[in-house]
């Protein structure tokens, strides 16, 4: 609504006016000094109230500076304090780049809109815009800090829309933000910077507050009880901050209330009993938080629910109880990472217009009903680590769903045997599909050949399985697939030279072709240095071939550097054997490269340190020889990188290379299935993932890989979100 007021406010000209004031004249033309002429067209002989972004009154005072999106670059003139007749200044979405010259607005007391928003603006905040006749400043996106003095506000009786967002202010709250004499505001928004200390009370005196959002700071200490009085609310956001205790049962004062974000603080608690009151709450984002106790019953008065995310918190109970028929508005759904029991809910099939589910990291039991198909419109479903069954019934139910892109099972079906096309038949189903998980559930079998046909799939996971046989040359015809994790498996045989047919590796082209649409919600991968990575898009994701931990054999083929788009390759803990081939060093974007625990032999391509972007590299515990290359890269990989070869000199391994033996080569050293490399794999692996299961409430990876999640308890601190800005 401020929007259109602002908009109606200045979006009017006077019919007929007097020549511009010579003096208002001048001090434009100053200001078009500190702007390059290019962009303003402002030529002194023609009349400044006819410039562009110029209104004057009828006596030909300029009362309008309005220039948004106009690509303006340089500094901000002193010489608009000259302007003491302006009453609207507008100078956001530009490039403006240098302090405020705090003084000069001191001279602007007819001011009522001031919008410099989306610029690169430096310094304090301007304290010494103090008119009476100030109601909409907007000075979000910018690169302001310092104190916002609380004497600001005790002028401001007509403000109705404060901004000062996504800049890097500091301090306490000013302490007369809201006094009972500056009750106008319907806008206050203090979201992303470093404001500390806890909310201040009075926020009741604003009766006709709208809007309150102070997310995504260092706010501390529960939330104000008169909070609740502000009865006028329709948005309150304090997500990421670090503010304690319990909601109040007194927020179902708050009927106007439409969006309420509390998320990734240290909330406690249950949620309100009586929550069903907010009939019109359309956004309840209570995720990241530590809430216990059940769904309460009345949440299904709240029938105007678009979304509900709930996530990582300590929620029990039976949730095949709650009734979500009456959430028939329902578009994203998230109770992940709690510890809800039960069956899937047979009610959220009434929510036809469901596009995410996410259930993920729960006790859930039972089978995916065929129902589901209800959900015409599901495009996210995540139903990982829980104990679901009849992995074969799941898949044929959830094949009706014509619209799903994002399907993740891992972690459910333990130990049952893969569906093969002997149980599955796809004609038209998946066809949407982007990506497919099935890591963790110890599934025995072959890899699948339905996957072929799954031709928008860009990303695989079956990780952590018993899945035998070899990698089908099918797999690499797949015309978007770009990230692959078949680790942690029993596959056998070579790695197919047929890999160079991966098109989303090899084309840019396709590449430019792929899907950037954001998912519906966030999936969480786990790096090599353990942090919890969240990605909107798969696009970002590093494209990548895992498959490490198997019983692959043979040498690397060397139609693995048509792979030019490939930025992570791990073929580490495998049997093979060979030399490493010289084309690996035209896999130009990789970043990270294991060879480690194989058979290879012969020397370290020099070529390899051509390779700029390679930040992890290991050929630990091979049989290679010969000097370590120096410089580019090889200059920052520690000793471990190569330990486990004998054969190896150079000063990283304090090994000299004088009179060292010749390189060794076609003669590979023998491979066992029963070696005791492979033995010892088999018990370290078992101790890291029963480490790594534990400390994560269930979520399962194995160290040094890339693996799909849903977002743990163990990175529940606000790196999780990165302060994005």
């Amino acid at each position: 609504m401020h929007h259109l007021i602002l908009l109606l406010l200045s979006c009017f000209a006077s019919l007929t006016h007097q020549s511009c004031n010579p003096f208002d004249q001048e001090s434009l033309l100053s200001f078009q000094l500190y702007i390059p002429s290019s962009l303003l067209n402002w030529p002194s002989s023609v009349d400044c109230c006819l410039w562009e972004g110029i209104t004057c009154d009828a006596s030909g005072n300029v009362t309008h500076l309005w220039l948004p999106s106009k690509g303006l670059t340089g500094t901000f003139s002193p010489s608009i304090g000259n302007l003491t007749h302006l009453s609207h200044l507008n100078l956001s979405h530009n490039h403006l780049f240098s302090p405020l010259p705090i003084t000069s607005f001191s001279t602007l007391i007819q001011l009522q809109i001031l919008d410099l928003s989306y610029n690169s603006l430096t310094g304090e905040f301007p304290s010494t815009l103090l008119s009476n006749h100030i109601k909409f400043v907007n000075l979000s996106s910018n690169l302001f800090n310092g104190l916002i003095p609380s004497s600001y506000f005790q002028q401001a009786g007509n403000l109705m829309s404060f901004s000062v967002s996504n800049n890097s202010f500091t301090g306490p709250f000013p302490s007369s933000a809201w006094t009972y004499s500056f009750c106008s505001v319907r806008l206050l928004d203090f979201s992303y910077n470093d404001f500390s200390g806890q909310i201040p009370h009075g926020l009741g005196n604003c009766s006709k507050l709208q809007t309150f959002r102070a997310g995504f700071n260092n706010l501390s200490g529960p939330l104000p009880d008169d909070l609740y009085t502000a009865t006028s609310l329709e948005e309150l956001s304090l997500a990421v901050n670090y503010l304690s205790g319990s909601i109040s049962n007194g927020i179902v004062q708050l009927k106007s209330l439409t969006t309420l974000k509390l998320y990734s603080n240290q909330l406690t608690g249950l949620i309100p009993k009586d929550i069903g009151k907010l009939t019109k709450l359309r956004h309840l984002l209570l995720h990241i938080n530590n809430l216990s106790g059940s769904l309460p019953p009345s949440m299904q008065n709240c029938t105007n629910l678009t979304t509900l995310n709930l996530r990582v918190n300590f929620l029990q109970g039976d949730i095949s109880t709650f009734n979500f028929s009456m959430l028939l508005q329902l578009h994203t759904l998230d109770l992940g990472n709690n510890n809800f029991t039960g069956n899937l809910p047979s009610t959220l099939y009434s929510c036809k217009f469901l596009t995410a589910v996410r259930l993920t990291s729960n006790q859930l039991e039972g089978q995916v009903s065929p129902e589901i198909v209800a959900l015409e419109s599901l495009s996210f479903l995540s139903l990982s680590t829980n104990r679901l069954t009849n992995i074969s019934s799941a898949i044929r139910s959830l094949m009706g769903l014509k619209n799903l892109s994002t399907l993740i099972l891992s972690k459910n079906f333990m130990d049952e045997a893969i569906p093969d096309d002997d149980h599955i038949t796809i004609s038209d189903g998946f066809q949407n599909l982007r990506l497919l998980g099935f890591g963790g559930c110890q599934l025995n079998g072959k890899v699948p050949a339905w996957i072929a046909k799954l031709r928008k799939l860009q990303v695989l996971d079956l990780s952590l399985n018993k899945i035998s046989g070899s990698i089908p040359g099918w797999l690499w015809t797949l015309p978007r697939l770009s990230y692959m994790d078949l680790s942690y498996n029993f596959i056998s045989g070579g790695l197919p030279k047929e890999l160079s047919g991966l098109q989303a590796l090899v084309s840019e082209e396709v590449r430019n072709e792929e899907e950037r649409s954001y998912l519906e919600l966030p999936i969480s991968v786990m790096s090599v240095n353990a942090s919890d990575r969240q990605y909107k898009r798969l696009l970002n994701l590093a494209p990548t071939i895992n498959v490490s931990n198997n019983r692959l054999s043979g040498g690397i083929p060397v139609e693995i550097g048509q792979l030019k788009f490939l930025h992570v390759l791990d073929l580490s803990h495998n049997n093979l054997s060979g030399n490493i081939p010289d084309e690996m060093s035209l896999l130009t974007n990789l970043e990270r490269l294991d060879l480690s625990g194989n058979h290879l032999f012969g020397e370290i391509p020099s070529s390899l340190k051509g390779l700029h972007f390679l930040s992890w590299f290991t050929i630990a515990h091979n049989n290679l020889q010969g000097p370590i290359p120096s410089g580019g890269q090889f200059d920052t990989f520690p000793n471990s990188s190569f330990e486990g070869n004998p054969g190896l000199c150079g000063a990283i391994v304090q090994r000299s290379c004088l009179n060292h033996p010749p390189t060794t080569t076609g003669l590979a050293m023998p491979i066992s299935e029963s070696s005791n490399k492979e033995l010892g794999y088999g018990v370290i692996a078992g101790a890291v993932f029963g480490l790594i299961i534990g400390i994560t409430s269930g979520a399962l990876y194995p160290l040094r890989k890339l693996k799909f999640l849903q977002h743990s308890r163990f990175n529940r601190c606000r790196s999780r979100y990165n302060r994005h800005r």
